[in-house]
C-alpha cells in the first residue's frame, strides 16, 4: 500500500492516521510520512489485497490518498 503526498493534510494528521489504522509505530509512521512528503509517495506496508482495499477506504474517509499495487 502506497501513501501519496498532498498539500492539504498536516504531518500530525497523517502520522496519527497511520498509527490508528495500521500496525505502524509512531516512529515508522513519521518516517513514512516524511518519505511521502519528500518524494511524493511512500510504501506503508505490504498486505493481502482484501485488507489493502479496506485500508484504501479507511484512509479515504480520513482525507488521505493511498493506493494498492500488486506485489512483484
Amino acid at each position: 500500500m502506497l501513501l501519496h503526498n498532498d498539500e492539504k493534510n498536516d504531518f500530525v494528521h497523517v502520522i496519527e492516521t497511520l498509527v490508528d489504522l495500521t500496525p505502524l509505530t509512531p516512529t515508522r509512521a513519521t518516517t513514512v510520512t516524511m518519505e511521502a512528503h519528500k518524494s511524493g509517495v511512500a510504501l506503508v506496508l505490504v498486505t493481502h489485497r482484501e485488507r489493502a482495499e479496506l485500508y484504501v477506504d479507511q484512509f479515504q474517509s480520513k482525507s488521505l490518498k493511498v493506493t494498492i499495487e500488486p506485489a512483484g
